[in-house]
C-alpha cells in the first residue's frame, strides 16, 4: 500500500483540488485522511474537517470524515496525546483506511510548520506513516521561489521520502520556466509538475454562500450552482445602479436589503448569479415568483448590507460535491501538467 502525503508551504495553496485531480487520475481505489484538521466543519452536531466531507462526497468514500482526523485544536491534541501516541494513532488510521486500497491520499495542514506543537506537522506526519512527500508551492513567482530556496534551506528531509513539488497557480508557466527553471535545477528539487492559474477556479459558487452564511433560500434553488465573479452592493436606486459599470457585467451577486423592489428587479432582468436579502426583510410575492421563474436564488440573511459584504469580501472559494465543471477543470490541468511517474 503506497502512502502519499501532499503538504503546502501556505494556506490556500490548492492541494485538496490537486489531491482531487491525482485521485481522478489514479483511478485506482485509495483511502484519505487529514490528521490535523484546519478547517472546521460544523453540521448537524457534529464536527469535522471540510475537505474530509468533501473527499467522502466526491469520491463516496465509506469511512465517515469524523474518523480521518486526529484532532482540530493545539490545546485539546495536545492534551489527549503525546507524540508516541500520536504515532500510535496514526498508524491505525492508516491501516484502516488503506485496508483493502492500493493507496493512501494524506492531506496535511495549512502550511509546513502548522501543527509541530503537537507534532501533526506534516513532516512529522510524513515520518510518522513513512509514506512519499510531495509539497505544493504556490503564489506570486518570487514567493514560490522563497519557498524552494526554504524547503532546500531549512527543511530536514533526513529519513523523509520526498518526491518533490508540484508548483500551482502560475499565471505565465512558459515565462516562469525561462526566468527560474536553472535555478531550481541548482537547487536540486524535483518539479513534478506546473499547473497554470486557472481563474474559474477562484469564482465563488452560490452554493459556497449557502453552506458558508446562515441563510435561507426563499426563491431560485434550481440556481444554486451558479458562478459569482463580480459582487455589486446595491445601495442607490435602480436608475443609478443601471449605469454602474459592475451591474453591467454578467454573473454577479446583489446584495442589498429586501425591501429594494426597484433594484432586486432590477437585478434579477440581468445577468445575475442570486441576489442576497440582509436585514430578514423578505420582499413582495411578486418578486420571489419572479426569481424562481428565473431560477435566481434569493437568500436570506439577518445581517446587514455592509456586514455581510465584508464577510464575502474575506471568503476563501472552497470546492463544492456539486462543482462539477471545476472538477472537470481540475482533473485536466492535473492530468496534463503533473509527471505521474515522477511519484
Amino acid at each position: 500500500m503506497d502512502k502519499l502525503i501532499i503538504a503546502s508551504t501556505r494556506k490556500n495553496s490548492g492541494k485538496t483540488s490537486i489531491i482531487i485531480g491525482m485521485a481522478k487520475l489514479f483511478g485506482k481505489d485509495f483511502g484519505y485522511l487529514k490528521p490535523f484538521g484546519d478547517r472546521l466543519y460544523y453540521r448537524k452536531k457534529r464536527l469535522w474537517d471540510y475537505d474530509s466531507a468533501l473527499m467522502t462526497s466526491v469520491f463516496d468514500l465509506a469511512e465517515s470524515p469524523e474518523d480521518m482526523s486526529i484532532g482540530f485544536e493545539h490545546t485539546k491534541v495536545r492534551y489527549m496525546y503525546t507524540e508516541e501516541t500520536i504515532k500510535d494513532k496514526l498508524s491505525e488510521m492508516v491501516a484502516d483506511a488503506g485496508k483493502g486500497k492500493d493507496l493512501v491520499l494524506i492531506e496535511g495542514p495549512q502550511t509546513l510548520s502548522y501543527g509541530a506543537f503537537v507534532n501533526l506537522d506534516v513532516l512529522s506526519i510524513a515520518g510518522y506513516v513513512n509514506g512519499k512527500l510531495i509539497i505544493v508551492v504556490s503564489g506570486e513567482d518570487g514567493s514560490v521561489m522563497d519557498d524552494l530556496a526554504f524547503i532546500k534551506k531549512s527543511l530536514d528531509m533526513k529519513g523523509i521520502d520526498f518526491r518533490g513539488v508540484i508548483i500551482n497557480k502560475v499565471r505565465d508557466v512558459q515565462d516562469f520556466k525561462n526566468s527560474y527553471q536553472d535555478s531550481i535545477n541548482r537547487m536540486g528539487i524535483n518539479v513534478i509538475g506546473i499547473i497554470p492559474y486557472k481563474p474559474e477556479l477562484t469564482h465563488l459558487s452560490v452554493n459556497n454562500l449557502t453552506e458558508r452564511f446562515f441563510v435561507k433560500v426563499i426563491a431560485g434553488e434550481g440556481g444554486l450552482n451558479r458562478i459569482i465573479k463580480h459582487v455589486f452592493i446595491g445601495a442607490m436606486n435602480a436608475e443609478a445602479a443601471l449605469n454602474e459599470p459592475v451591474f453591467k457585467k454578467g454573473e454577479k451577486l446583489m446584495i442589498t436589503g429586501g425591501d429594494r423592489d426597484d433594484i432586486i428587479i432590477a437585478a434579477l432582468e440581468s445577468d445575475t448569479s442570486c441576489v442576497i436579502l440582509t436585514n430578514n426583510i423578505v420582499p413582495g410575492p411578486h418578486i420571489i415568483a419572479k426569481a424562481s421563474q428565473k431560477n435566481i436564488p434569493l437568500l436570506l440573511v439577518s445581517e446587514d448590507t455592509y456586514q455581510i459584504a465584508r464577510q464575502i469580501d474575506n471568503i476563501e472559494p472552497v470546492l463544492t460535491k456539486d462543482d462539477q465543471d471545476k472538477m472537470t477543470v481540475i482533473e485536466k490541468v492535473v492530468k496534463e501538467n503533473i509527471d505521474i511517474g515522477k511519484l
